[in-house]
């Protein structure tokens, strides 16, 4: 299995980590056995976040009394110095641990950087000075929030969406990372479900100075990224092949199902409900046109177009147009007239 140093960090893992948001929704017995599996797999690095409910306490149930065998990353939502201190904290207590290898600030709308009035970035330095954290990362949805970033040269890693959907400016991103010696850890590597082939995305990530985390929540997809440390993939004709109709079928505007537009005002779930033309057809199950989700999908018709999930959306997605899309394709679907 490759490994790879996070740019200037010194944090050398197995290029294949776990991304721990999906725990929080299985119980504590079931995410102490998932993370267990995938330790005594191979993985060593594990992301978390302040905002993914328990999820940390499942990680420090997990890995109490191994501190030093393993990597974890956090993040805070925080937007002022006093909330930083309190997440912080939190998180040291969840992870039962007095310090944290990585510590990010998570899904920003700005680069914090020294000077600028909030605090943040001091309060990032104090942290490290304390021997809290050992390293500052940042994470990002909007590529130009993540350009700037890098161009600041104050972070140590970027975490930012990538797959083999990723245009020409994400690929360029990453080769900015690496000539700035930044790591750069890979989220949405299954663009929000819509990617299926764990063979693949991992074929394409190695083509890449990338630190993959896999969202995990069941053994059966944790034994598809445990696999590949026993057979690592890269791209062969027939893989390219895949890419190229995936990309084809999915490069423009599409839901990621990150959920971060949500509430709704209507209370449409936004996440599903605006990819399920893709959905339906790549994740292809009853359940998609099961009662529930018909009368969900109906509820598109009541969207005012009040721009709360436009302000919210990290891609500056045209929501109500999507939800629009997604209304009239399924309704297709549920009358016979496509089938898929």
């Amino acid at each position: 299995m490759k490994e790879i140093t996070l740019g200037k960090t010194g944090i050398k893992t197995p290029k294949n980590a776990f991304g721990a948001l999906p725990i929080q929704r299985v119980d504590m017995d079931t995410a102490v056995k998932i993370l267990h599996h995938a330790y005594e797999g191979g993985m060593t690095f594990f992301d978390t976040a302040r905002a993914y409910t328990d999820s940390e306490e499942k990680i420090g149930a997990a890995f109490d009394g191994m501190r030093g065998k393993i990597y974890i990353a956090s993040k805070t939502m925080a937007d002022t110095p006093e909330k930083f201190w309190e997440d912080l904290q939190t998180s040291l207590k969840n992870l039962r641990t007095d310090y944290l290898d990585l510590y990010q600030f998570h899904c920003v709308n700005q680069c914090y950087a020294p000077g600028d009035g909030t605090g943040m970035y001091e309060a990032m330095l104090e942290a490290k000075e304390q021997g809290k954290i050992r390293h500052i990362g940042i994470t990002a949805h909007k590529i130009g929030i993540a350009e700037e970033i890098v161009a600041s040269g104050l972070y140590e890693t970027l975490q930012f969406p990538f797959s083999y959907l990723a245009s020409d400016r994400d690929i360029a991103l990453v080769k900015a990372c690496e000539k700035a010696g930044m790591g750069f850890i890979a989220m949405k590597g299954l663009s929000g479900g819509l990617l299926t082939n764990a063979k693949v995305c991992m074929a394409f990530m190695n083509a890449y100075p990338v630190l993959p985390i896999w969202g995990i929540q069941r053994e059966t997809e944790l034994e598809e990224w445990l696999e590949i440390f026993r057979e690592e993939p890269v791209i062969t004709d027939e893989i390219q092949k895949i890419i190229d109709q995936d990309r084809a079928e999915l490069l423009g505007e599409f839901c990621r199902g990150c959920g971060y537009c949500a509430p709704c005002t209507s209370g449409i779930i936004i996440n599903q409900c605006a990819r399920m033309s893709q959905m339906i057809r790549r994740a292809p199950s009853e359940t998609w046109l099961s009662d529930y989700w018909k009368a969900e999908m109906q509820k598109i018709e009541t969207c005012t177009k009040c721009g709360a999930c436009l302000k919210r959306c990290p891609y500056e997605l045209n929501i109500p147009e999507l939800l629009k899309k997604n209304f009239e394709d399924y309704q297709k679907i549920v009358r016979g007239e496509i089938t898929v």
